[in-house]
């Protein structure tokens, strides 16, 4: 998001499309300030974001070079596969990450990977190379009052009821490795519970065999939504959340940038690359021997304690 601004803000009369997986078409529909089309990416051999169509590939790539576009930019990753792909876009310039050692495609307009730091701000260097003013690096989720009056229809009612707030708790990943245990979520909601606040586990489809484990581990009644939420009503129901506790994965950023305290629980390196930038709103607990419950628990408390500047 915050590299997306940066290039509108720069450039606010372009055409910009977004090449991405299915699902991001729903995100370009949301961010209709930033971006203008959508064209759906058929995969790409050794690309493991999905399964590549190879039957479409062809299509796919005299398409967008009939499109004949001023830049394409390269913002997903290092770019050993990718870099060579997107100079098949055949736009008329390229930029992106490339990896010292490896072809450069533009010295003007390719910046090396950088092996450190923050997501965000890496590729927040790629737009300081290309000379574009920063437009800060928060991130940002526009909430509808569509996706809020689905969310009541959801509920069969306003979230809260008597002036009693909620919290959200998300047990899945997509990564198994990156899961914390959905019995040690169900004693952070039974205590979330004790505070006063109702609980509403969320989740894909494929994910509510967790929330179910952790449901079935809470003594207080708890609203499973699993499988039961699109981007848009999630948003609009963690936008009304006094907490959200998870794992580290998407629904982190969405609580992110929507400002929402989170107490996040994190694997390996993972949070030198994808933690929250607002460490006092956003508490990442990430240790080799695993996190305890405990710790979580201290963390939510001081986050409910008081308001976050």
């Amino acid at each position: 998001m915050p590299a997306l601004r940066a290039l509108r803000a720069a450039w606010p009369e372009a055409r910009i499309t977004l090449i991405g997986l299915p699902w991001a078409a729903a995100f370009v529909e949301r961010f209709r300030h930033l971006l203008d089309d959508f064209r759906e990416f058929p995969g790409y051999p050794g690309l493991p974001e999905r399964p590549p169509q190879v039957d479409r590939i062809a299509g796919f790539l005299s398409a967008m070079q009939a499109e004949s576009h001023d830049l394409a930019i390269q913002l997903h990753g290092s770019g050993p596969i990718v870099n060579p792909l997107v100079e098949l876009f055949g736009a008329k310039h390229c930029a992106g990450f490339f990896l010292p050692g490896d072809r450069c495609p533009d010295r003007a307009r390719f910046l090396p990977w950088p092996e450190r730091g923050l997501e965000v701000r890496r590729l927040l260097a790629l737009v300081e190379f290309l000379g574009l003013p920063l437009q800060g690096e928060h991130l940002e989720l526009p909430v509808w009052e569509e996706d809020r009056r689905r969310l009541r229809v959801l509920l069969g009612g306003p979230p809260v009821e008597n002036g009693k707030g909620y919290a959200c708790i998300h047990p899945g990943a997509s990564v198994p490795e990156r899961r914390w245990p959905p019995e040690r979520f169900a004693r952070v909601a039974d205590w979330l519970a004790g505070r006063g606040l109702k609980v509403m586990l969320t989740g894909t489809t494929e994910e509510a065999t967790l929330t179910r484990a952790a449901a079935s581990g809470v003594r207080a009644p708890v609203v499973d939504l699993a499988g039961r939420t699109d981007l848009g009503t999630l948003a609009a129901l963690v936008e009304g959340a006094r907490l959200l506790v998870c794992n580290d994965t998407g629904v982190s950023h969405v609580a992110a940038a929507l400002r929402v305290p989170s107490v996040v629980l994190s694997t390996g390196d993972n949070p030198a690359r994808w933690a929250p930038a607002d460490v006092r709103r956003h508490r990442v607990l990430c240790r080799e021997e695993g996190v305890a419950v405990a710790e979580v628990i201290r963390e939510a408390a001081d986050l409910l304690s008081g308001p976050v500047t």
